[in-house]
């Protein structure tokens, strides 16, 4: 993915007013993000435990989107898998993510959701830049390369539904 600028970010919304993609914190660490190992952008809201957002380039365009999931936390014995990158987590390192929908669809109160890696580290999982806590990734026939693309579709896949 290639870097961006608070400017670039705050722009790709699609799922919320200019007014809220104004207000939403951002993450300080632009400019130490490793862009090379990202295929989205995304990051948690510190000052809302509720929210998180990310951002992906799909369809030639930069898509951004805010997303809610429940403060629920699950018991350690708990596993989930992510249905972005298939990583299992224990616990509540998987979670609903929810967004609404882009457009009119959106402010009618639609939404469409996903379950994801909580901490939406999907693109370092899948490359082995991270490993997370007591959980794993299934050992594959598939290339690196290979599970990189199907990261990317089944975000896709997502991100389509917003239009829908």
């Amino acid at each position: 993915m290639r870097s961006l600028t608070e400017q670039d970010i705050r722009a790709s919304f699609v799922n919320c007013t200019k007014g809220e993609a104004k207000r939403l914190a951002l993450p300080r660490d632009l400019d130490q993000r490793p862009w090379d190992d990202l295929d989205f952008l995304g990051w948690r809201d510190p000052g809302a435990p509720d929210r998180s957002y990310l951002v992906a380039e799909h369809g030639g365009d930069l898509v951004g989107v805010a997303l809610r999931f429940p403060s629920v936390r699950r018991g350690l014995l708990h596993r989930s898998l992510c249905s972005v990158c298939l990583t299992t987590h224990p616990g509540s390192g998987v979670s609903l993510m929810t967004a609404r929908k882009a457009g009119a669809a959106g402010r009618e109160g639609n939404s469409v959701g996903v379950y994801m890696c909580a901490d939406l580290a999907c693109s370092l999982y899948v490359r082995g830049k991270k490993v997370p806590e007591s959980g794993g990734r299934f050992e594959e026939t598939l290339t690196q390369e290979e599970q990189i693309a199907r990261a990317v579709g089944n975000l896709s896949s997502f991100l389509r539904k917003l239009y829908e």
